[in-house]
């Protein structure tokens, strides 16, 4: 397979997304709030048709698993797609979202690319090569402890369900930290680890097109994934954990009474 062409479909498919992305919150002033709803539905299933026009043109034979339509399988070249991580923020017109864009082979993450429009911000990964932003090489910040990190979490979509187990989690955590940020797209706080912004970020119940470009985007840039118990992240866990590595034992151990956080939620 010609990993160059895949690069570069991986990322022309996200920033052209993306770019349409913004022009439709651009245009979003003055809309009812009935209006707006139809916006961020039509807006995401838009995004999502640019990234499989693309990807399926160059590629017509590959499999996808997109967060908008039905899974397209029976090929070892899959692509993991999130036309829009962090829909609540667009709907509210916050600048926080973006396209997320995972290439696997054979049940491994090759390549991912997260495109933020809002700052112009392309965040690549190649499996072995390396993390980078806007094409220059990006590493994980050297924190050595939590006393002194930074950290970001997510509220998950069960969290009325759980809401006392989240809010004594994250209580435990911020008291350990010097602070914690919720940004709303889970894809974006991984980046923003494998960058140095954030150096750790932990959630329960995010689905595999959340998290298939940044678990890898964060490892390239020297940092570690896991689950709440230290095993390898994966695509069907559902709980998620991403340092600079210096940081991880000791925030698994912050959260280990929660560890059944998450175990309940499995699809």
């Amino acid at each position: 397979m010609n990993r160059d062409k895949i690069k570069s479909v991986l990322l022309d498919a996200a920033m052209t997304a993306g770019k349409h992305m913004l022009s439709r919150i651009s245009a979003r002033a003055g809309f009812s709030e009935k209006t707006e709803i139809s916006i961020v539905t039509e807006t995401d299933k838009e995004c999502e048709k640019i990234i499989l026009d693309k990807i399926l043109g160059a590629f017509p034979d590959h499999s996808i698993l997109s967060e908008e339509s039905d899974a397209i399988e029976g090929s070892h070249h899959r692509w993991i797609i999130d036309p829009i991580d962090g829909t609540t923020n667009f709907a509210h017109t916050f600048p926080a979202s973006c396209v997320s864009i995972a290439y696997e082979e054979e049940g491994a993450v090759m390549m991912g690319a997260i495109y933020e429009p809002f700052r112009d911000e392309m965040f690549f990964a190649a499996k072995g090569a390396g993390s980078f932003l806007n094409g220059k090489r990006i590493f994980v910040s050297e924190t050595k402890s939590l006393s002194h990190s930074l950290m970001a979490t997510g509220f998950p979509y069960d969290r009325k369900e759980r809401i006392d187990d989240y809010l004594a989690m994250i209580k435990t955590v911020l008291l350990l930290t010097h602070d914690i940020r919720r940004v709303g797209a889970a894809a974006l706080d991984m980046c923003y680890v494998a960058c140095g912004r954030f150096d750790g970020y932990w959630e329960a119940n995010i689905e595999a097109w959340d998290k298939a470009a940044g678990m890898l985007i964060v490892t390239e840039a020297g940092g570690q994934v896991s689950d709440y118990s230290g095993n390898p992240m994966t695509l069907k866990g559902r709980q998620n954990v991403a340092t600079n590595g210096l940081i991880h034992e000791e925030l698994l151990k912050a959260i280990e009474p929660y560890r059944h956080v998450g175990i309940n939620a499995l699809k």
